[in-house]
Parts: structure tokens; sequence; C-alpha cells
């Protein structure tokens, strides 16, 4: 599985961010651009702890989802999507592109960093395991929309 701290995936998923623009539309599912680019924010900012979703401990996403996070099996389409991560109203795809190209940029300069506080859900992960979570969260959703 590839990882965000990887300088080719890390510059991989930059490139295909790059190809998107207001116009595209996604091959499955009901977001738009704009939502997405807004949704992709999140992982990123529990990660880097900018924000307190209200997310609690659940052993039951622990033992039955946690390890999908970052194995190599690609999500399928049209998986749900968490309430707090759900775009109630459009995004403007622009800002939202930027603000998330941020938050990558952030989480790569973290790269070396070995120790990280658990996800306030699913618990600890290493490093391999955020780095592999937020690619495979990204990948997702740029396939969404044919990036």
């Amino acid at each position: 599985m590839k990882s965000i701290f990887e300088e080719n995936a890390y510059n991989e998923i930059k490139s295909r961010i790059d190809n998107l623009n207001e116009n595209s539309k996604a091959n499955w599912g009901k977001m738009s651009v704009g939502q997405m680019t807004w949704h992709c924010q999140g992982p990123f900012n529990i990660m880097l702890q900018k924000e307190n979703y209200g997310l609690k401990p659940n052993w039951l996403a622990k033992v039955f989802f946690k390890k999908g996070l970052y194995n190599d099996k690609p999500w399928r389409k049209g998986l749900p999507t968490a309430k707090f991560l759900k775009a109630k109203e459009d995004k403007e795809f622009n800002a939202e592109s930027k603000t998330l190209k941020t938050l990558i940029d952030e989480a790569y300069a973290e790269k070396n960093k070995t120790e990280w506080e658990p996800h306030p859900a699913f618990g600890y992960f290493t490093a391999q395991q955020w780095g592999q979570i937020q690619y495979k969260h990204l990948d997702h959703h740029l396939r969404q929309f044919g990036v």
C-alpha cells in the first residue's frame, strides 16, 4: 500500500488533485468536487489534531473496520460517508482544494514522525498506517472523480 509519506505517492496525489477542476463530475456517489475536497480534509484534520469532531472510541470499528483502512484492498464504490464529514451544502472547489493540498503538505512535513496521537475512534496507528490511510482515502475519492 502506498503512503502519503512516500515522496512518489505524495507527488502523485498532488498531481491528481491538480487534474481536477470545478466542473469535474463524480463517477459514483452524490458529492460535488468541492464537497469531496472538503470531505478529504477531515482525516488530515484528525491526524494533525486540528479538529475535534466529537468522535468516541468504538470497539466495533476497531474490530471490523480498522484493518480495512490501510490494507491493499481498494474501498468499494458507494461506501457511506461519516455524518461529520458529509458536506450539507456545496463547497467552492478552488478554496477547498487549496486547503486540502495545504493539509497534505503539513502531513508530508511530518513524514519522519514516529509516534502519533491515537485516532479518537480507532485508537493507535503506526506512522506507516497513518500514511497508508491517508493515501487510500484520497485515492478512493480521486478515483471517484476519474483522476
